[in-house]
């Protein structure tokens, strides 16, 4: 006997006709069974006669509204359509769902208000509503809610202000309401009755006034957010009472007075950032003796000294103070006992020494003492910390010679020791450094010659060695620096010939080699650096004629000036702008009027002659450049309009001394390279020599109707609003930003559609969708994807085809397990929940685990090739966190 599909089923059937299904996720919901229970997402109870009790649809990219069918489901007590494209309203009759326990919305998009009968769901204990379009104020009725224990609102539009009334439903135990556009509220001091919470984060809800002192009543609070608000005060001593709390977050207000006292009883507390605000006064003690594993309170303005008691904690692994006023000598035991990862103290008055066991654990990346009266010389133990990324100690007292070990550590990517005293040489070590990229040792005291070694240093972008006492010749293996971007060892001793191997340097954009013993002749090598916008040999014993070649060079700041170069000036330069450039050159001084002073008499008659001449020639300047200018405009328009579809002029306008030439950006304005296209103009991404990216955007003019004359179009250009308008909608977006201002571009994070901010969190999405777009091979916004963009289409895809269909096939599945957890990190930096998303500190740390875990497994004897294996669980994708 047949027997057909039970009534539960055909409600499915009916929510699964009302629904854009174009994945076919729901291909096995067969009509012909007689049971849903073996159906994707379905969960059934066999002891309620195999009645449906959850629905799990998430990530399945479906589309379409709410199926209020479902509430027909007698015994549905868990319903999730988490990331996909629920669109619409939510219905009022969503509390006929009587018997819901667990209800998921989150990542669709939903719009108009909250529904009021949300609060008739008589057994409800989470709902998560975060990441939609939901408007409008949250309903009075929501202090209804007879069990609720969860509830998010993150991510949406809601305004009102953040209502008090939610203090009523009393079984609360996590309360998210960040990142909405509320009107300025307080914090409503009803909340301190909420006092099973155990998670209540406010960030990003336009908070203002003072934190209640009845945050104290929340003794089971673990975590609390009230980050990137304007909140103002003192933080109240009754913070201190919250003996539970694991992470306090107070970052980016407008706090002041001093740190609470009594935290000696927060013996829970291993997370604590209140940076970014006004604070005044000491560190107290009692915060640095608990057992921290993170403490932020930088760009305050704290005094006093760090307690030593900092220096006992056996889980710190971050301690960032910088830009405040504190002083005194650094605790002598700091780093002994504590994992420390990264310590940035710059920006005060510390004085003293580095502690000698700063890096004792071995695992100290980053340290950062920039700007402070430190003084002595750097702790040997550092010359062995070759966990060390980099190091900035720039603008202290220090002084002595630096561990020979120190110059080569194998990891260290920048090395900035400027604006002290230190002495003795570089070290030939300096070959192990092969990861440094930036070596800036300026204002120092350094001797001795530059080791032929510093030329293993294959990805070196600059050396800044200006201002010491460096002599001898440049090593000709300079020459294999082949990224390096800047060469500034002005003010030094260096003599001899300048090395013409210069010429294999093609990224080289500044080169800076005055006030030494340079002898000889200007290498006409120098003229085939393509990108050399900079060059500056002024002040040496140079000699001979200026070579022709340097006229190839495209350069913004030029000088020869106080050397011994004679013969013709080379015509380009043979003019009044470049006149300083070539003083102190008497063998010159016949090619340019005015270079020379004049030797004979007639001081007050040579004085009127020349201004006399000066007003002559800028007179006939003027007519020069009209004339010519009226005659180039007439023959641009003739020229336009004959090829019209021809690639327009660019004018690169300098306001500081660039990196890059605009030559340089026009040969990446190819369509190949497009990331985005607004009202304004096309965005291109362009990869300079010197290894950096920036966003670049070609304008597009505006042709005026009826400007069809002769049969071309005359191409008159009208004010370009869109652009201002895209700047507007994209505020902190720079030149070197890939959050860049085209919004449908797909690098800008969800949230920035509803709060109208760009924060390190926004950064963080679009540094995690260059990892897709690295792991996969593909662009962020596609044809392909539909209405969707890549983030979405990597967790569908992930999801519904596994892992193989994700990467780039072009990448060597040898390494497929690097590149798994690679692409578990971009998936982590575009969470659509900025709360979620790591810190750029913690992303870096992953991707430096990766590499050496890599290198770990590489070196071993006997070791196997990387595993092709990984998980295709979306769950354990991101287990290395």
């Amino acid at each position: 006997m047949v027997v057909g599909l039970n009534q539960e089923g055909l409600f499915l059937q009916q929510m699964k006709l009302s629904m854009d299904d174009s994945s076919q996720a729901l291909s096995n919901w067969n009509p012909k069974d007689s049971n849903p229970c073996n159906w994707f997402g379905v969960t059934c109870d066999t002891s309620l006669s195999s009645s449906v009790v959850s629905l799990d649809i998430t990530n399945a990219n479906l589309s379409g509204g709410f199926p209020t069918v479902l509430c027909r489901l007698p015994h549905l007590s868990f319903l999730s359509f988490s990331y996909n494209y629920l669109n619409g309203s939510l219905p009022s009759s969503i509390s006929t769902c009587k018997s819901l326990r667990h209800l998921d919305l989150s990542q669709n998009l939903l719009v108009g208000p909250l529904p009021s009968s949300f609060s008739s769901l008589p057994n409800l204990l989470y709902l998560d509503l975060s990441a939609n379009n939901l408007s409008g104020p949250i309903p009075p009725s929501f202090a209804a809610f007879p069990k609720l224990e969860s509830i998010s609102l993150v991510a949406n539009l809601l305004n009102g202000t953040v209502p008090p009334f939610l203090s009523r439903v009393s079984s609360l135990k996590q309360l998210n309401l960040s990142y909405n556009p509320f009107e300025p509220s307080e914090i409503p001091a009803e909340y301190g009755n909420l006092t099973q919470l155990d998670v209540l984060w406010l960030a990003g809800c336009n908070l203002v006034g003072s934190i209640p002192p009845t945050i104290g009543n929340l003794k089971n609070l673990t975590d609390l957010d009230l980050s990137l608000n304007s909140l103002t005060g003192a933080i109240p001593d009754s913070l201190a009472l919250l003996v539970n709390v694991v992470q306090i977050e107070l970052y980016n207000n407008s706090l002041y007075g001093s740190l609470p006292a009594g935290m000696a009883g927060m013996k829970s507390l291993r997370r604590f950032d209140a940076s970014m605000n006004r604070l005044e006064g000491e560190i107290p003690h009692e915060l640095c003796a608990l057992p921290l594993e993170s403490l932020n309170l930088y760009e305050n303005r704290l005094e006093g000294e760090l307690p030593a008691s900092i220096a006992k904690s056996p889980n710190l692994y971050e301690l960032r103070l910088f830009s405040n006023g504190l002083s005194g000598s650094l605790p002598a035991e700091l780093g002994r006992n504590s994992p420390l990862l990264w310590v940035d103290l710059s920006g005060n008055l510390f004085s003293g020494v580095i502690p000698e066991n700063i890096c004792g654990m071995g695992a100290l990346e980053e340290l950062l003492f920039i700007g402070n009266s430190l003084s002595g010389g750097i702790p040997a133990s550092l010359g062995d910390c070759r966990s060390l990324t980099r190091v900035r100690l720039g603008g202290n007292q220090m002084s002595g010679e630096v561990p020979a070990g120190f110059w080569g550590l194998p990891h260290v990517s920048l090395i900035e020791l400027s604006g002290n005293s230190f002495s003795g040489g570089i070290s030939p070590r300096i070959s192990s450094a092969f990861n440094l990229s930036l070596l800036l040792i300026s204002n120092n005291r350094f001797t001795g010659m530059i080791p032929k070694e510093i030329g293993y240093l294959g990805n070196l972008v600059e050396f800044s060695g200006s201002d010491n006492l460096l002599n001898g010749s440049v090593p000709a293996t300079i020459a294999n620096l082949t990224h390096l971007g800047k060469l500034d060892l002005h003010n030094n001793q260096l003599s001899g010939a300048l090395p013409s191997e210069i010429r294999l340097l093609k990224k080289l954009s500044e080169l800076n080699l005055a006030d030494n013993e340079f002898s000889g002749r200007i290498p006409r090598e120098i003229g085939e650096l393509p990108v050399l916008n900079y060059l500056d040999l002024s002040g040496n014993s140079l000699s001979g004629e200026i070579p022709i070649e340097l006229q190839n060079l495209k350069l913004n700041s030029f000088n020869l000036s106080n050397n011994h170069l004679w013969g013709k000036i080379p015509p380009l330069y043979a003019n009044a702008l470049y006149r300083e450039s070539f003083l102190g050159n008497p063998g010159l001084c016949s090619n340019l009027i005015g270079l020379c002073p004049n030797p004979h008499g007639g001081e007050g008659r040579s004085h009127s002659l020349i201004w006399l001449l000066r007003s002559i020639f800028i007179l006939a300047g003027l007519v020069l450049v009209v004339g010519v200018g009226c005659f180039f405009k007439r023959y641009w328009d003739f020229k336009q309009a004959k090829s019209g579809s021809e690639r327009l002029k660019w004018t690169l306008t300098s306001f500081h001394k660039l990196g890059f030439s605009e030559y340089e950006i026009l040969d990446c304005l190819d369509e190949d390279n497009v990331i985005g296209t607004g009202a304004s103009g096309k965005v291109y991404k362009a990869i300079l020599s010197n290894g950096e990216v920036v966003a670049v955007k070609k304008l597009w003019g505006v042709v005026k109707k009826g400007d069809i004359e002769d049969g071309y179009e005359k191409q008159n250009r009208v004010r370009d609003d869109g652009f201002e308008a895209e700047m507007v909608e994209a505020p902190g977006s720079g030149p070197n930003s890939m959050s860049v201002i085209a919004g449908s571009c797909g690098y800008i994070a969800p949230e920035y559609a509803y709060t109208l901010r760009v924060n390190e969190k926004s950064d963080i999405y679009s540094f995690g969708v260059i990892i897709l777009e690295l792991v996969t091979g593909k662009r962020p916004v596609d044809p392909d994807y539909g209405e969707k963009d890549l983030v979405k289409w990597v967790y569908i895809t992930l999801e519904q085809k596994g892992i193989d269909h994700v990467i780039d096939p072009k990448l060597d599945i040898c390494f497929k397990e690097e590149i798994c957890k690679i692409l578990s990190i971009g998936l982590l930096c575009t969470s659509p929940l900025p709360i979620n998303r790591p810190t750029m500190r913690r992303v870096v740390k992953m991707l430096l685990d990766i590499r050496a875990e890599y290198k770990r497994r590489s070196e071993k004897k006997g070791a196997t090739p990387p595993s092709p294996y990984c998980y295709e669980d979306e769950s354990n994708l991101g287990n290395i966190v």
